[in-house]
């Protein structure tokens, strides 16, 4: 059935290159693109296909010359050299031809909120956002702040951010939910190790087509820019604030001086948060019926701990501890999310393989 399906996509692939080279197509920008696009797209597959063809065609070459004592003995390292290799090919097929979430290549939308642990995890929630400033930093990753409400010490009650690039959403995707940390906290006397908590929600950027909001159900607020001192307020009243009326959701954004800036990233943010109430119940009843091990992304669920005094991280979902706590911090999560990647994936070969 999966040999069907890849040669049909084959010989689409072979199609649609072929119609690049008509004059009709290449006279056609939008459509030009979009056909660059699909085969692009279907690239690593159709080239996974090939290797394994060509691969097997040695495999059944060299059977064909296990009876011929002249060459037996190098047809048999062929055949095993190509059997293994086959294998492999075989297993890449199958992860590739795994249904893709249609919203990794999407930006982000993060949202960093403090829980228990007052100020402490208030600093704690500037650590998390300094961690992803990093690793988004260093993936080519443009970061863009919305709204803080930043305290006295240095930390934030909230934070909400932007991430920009292809495929963020791929790689921030399993970080939605409690994080919780164990440390001697600055304002602690006395060396007792405390535990706070801090919220993180990851929301896939929703396009227009997906979310429509009626103007009518938008009350926009424009006020000035506040923060943490006179150096940081904008003097204009530049600051955005939009009420979803239906909803009762409320957004601000303040980071901009041109106010239809703020505007604009507000949006992004009201459509993301209402795509995300759209298609969060059909998503925990996905993950219910799967049971997944990776977790259902609430943001209600513990699911990982950083533990300063032994100097390790530790993915609860996954059971994977990691004893470079501070290197996590300053953007080294490629481990953590790669392992979270395996395991997602391997759950859903396990689903289709169960079907």
């Amino acid at each position: 059935m999966i040999t069907e399906k890849l040669k049909e996509a084959e010989d689409r692939y072979s199609a649609l290159e072929a119609s690049l080279a008509d004059p009709a197509v290449f006279s056609d920008s939008e459509k030009y693109s979009s056909i660059a696009r699909e085969l692009k797209r279907m690239e690593p597959v159709i080239n996974a296909y090939r290797a394994y063809c060509a691969c097997m065609r040695r495999v059944e070459e060299a059977r064909g010359l296990l009876q011929d004592p002249e060459v037996s003995d190098l047809a048999r390292q062929e055949l095993d050299a190509g059997t293994e290799e086959a294998a492999r090919l075989k297993e890449e097929l199958q992860i590739l031809m795994l249904p893709r979430d249609p919203r990794d290549g999407r930006n982000v939308i993060v949202e960093i909120r403090a829980c228990a642990g007052g100020e402490e995890a208030a600093l704690f929630a500037a650590d998390l956002y300094r961690m992803y400033a990093m690793y988004a930093q260093t993936h080519g990753f443009t970061l863009t702040c919305v709204d803080a409400n930043e305290t006295d010490l240095g930390g934030f009650r909230e934070i909400d951010f932007l991430i920009a690039g292809e495929g963020a959403y791929s790689r921030f995707k399993f970080e939605s939910g409690v994080h919780r940390v164990q440390r001697v906290p600055q304002t602690e006397s006395q060396g007792r190790i405390q535990t706070s908590t801090v919220s993180v929600a990851v929301l896939p950027e929703a396009e227009e087509v997906e979310v429509h909001i009626d103007p009518a159900d938008i009350r926009m607020e424009s006020c000035k820019s506040s923060g943490a001192g006179g150096q940081h307020i904008n003097k204009t009243e530049s600051a955005v604030r939009l009420t979803h009326l239906p909803t009762g959701i409320v957004i601000e954004c303040q980071q901009e001086r041109s106010q239809f800036k703020n505007r604009d990233t507000a949006m992004k943010m009201l459509r993301a948060k209402l795509f995300d109430m759209k298609s969060g119940e059909q998503n925990r009843r996905i993950a219910a019926d799967r049971k997944n091990q990776v977790g259902t992304g609430d943001r209600s669920e513990r699911i990982r701990t950083y533990n300063f005094p032994q100097g390790r991280v530790t993915d609860h979902r996954i059971g994977l501890t990691l004893y470079s706590l501070e290197d996590f911090l300053d953007g080294d999560m490629d481990p953590m999310i790669n392992a979270l990647t395996t395991a997602h994936t391997a759950q859903l070969l396990k689903g289709e393989a169960g079907n």
